[in-house]
């Protein structure tokens, strides 16, 4: 009998809010994200996400072209905190309650990341959005993913992906990639597979948490992976 997830957190990257676009929101795409995540919260189960900015700035790239860290990943920062309140206002014109908390505080347009008012917040039936990363330069959105589903004391960490699982390797560039159903945390690490970076799978393993990968973009993947149905693939 698959385990029943009560609450979980969906991380999902900046380029699955592109749609078809080389860069920014689509409407279509919004909207299809935000009817998989309501429609989950309709089964009963408590959600919150964190979303990438790799849509709008990716801090890797500032860097890599000159800029100092730190800085470029601010700005990423900054750049997830627009997509979050792009999610939080399709979210609400669908019916949906939802808060933003950023773990750099800007109270004009979101609120401050304080723990036990999360939780509060999804006690009360609200989908949260974390936003800012962890509110430190040089850890990704896949470690703040990690380390939120950790303090909110999620059953799981769903990553919403461009394709339906783990693979070797870009199944898109790899026509030999080889599709991988379940992986232990280890092996994740050993072989560099690039679905989260090393420090999230750690601290995942470190906390229990499974990582369950699949395709955000296929209708109704995320309320049959809550059911452990249909293409994923688990890490754990």
């Amino acid at each position: 009998m698959p385990k029943k997830y009560k609450r979980v957190l969906l991380k999902v990257s900046g380029e699955a809010l592109m749609g078809d676009l080389q860069y920014g929101h689509s409407p279509e795409a919004l909207s299809k994200i935000c009817d998989e995540i309501i429609a989950v919260q309709k089964k009963n189960v408590e959600i919150c996400l964190v979303v990438g900015a790799g849509n709008i700035y990716r801090g890797m790239a500032g860097a890599a072209a000159g800029m100092d860290r730190s800085s470029a990943d601010y700005m990423g920062m900054l750049a997830t905190v627009i997509n979050a309140l792009a999610l939080q206002n399709i979210l609400d014109q669908k019916g949906a309650q939802t808060r933003v908390l950023s773990a750099i505080p800007m109270t004009t347009v979101c609120e401050p990341y304080i723990r036990r008012r999360a939780m509060r917040h999804m006690e009360k039936g609200r989908i949260v959005i974390f936003a800012a990363g962890t509110g430190n330069p040089f850890f990704t959105t896949d470690t703040a993913a990690a380390l939120r589903a950790a303090e909110m004391n999620c059953d799981a960490l769903f990553k919403g992906t461009q394709v339906d699982g783990v693979y070797s390797a870009d199944p898109k560039k790899d026509k030999k990639a080889k599709r991988y159903d379940e992986l232990t945390y280890k092996k994740v690490l050993e072989n560099d597979l690039k679905v989260l970076d090393a420090s999230a799978i750690s601290l995942s393993r470190e906390n229990k948490i499974p990582i369950l990968v699949f395709n955000i973009h296929e209708k109704g993947s995320f309320a049959k992976v809550i059911e452990q149905k249909g293409k994923f693939t688990i890490i754990k």
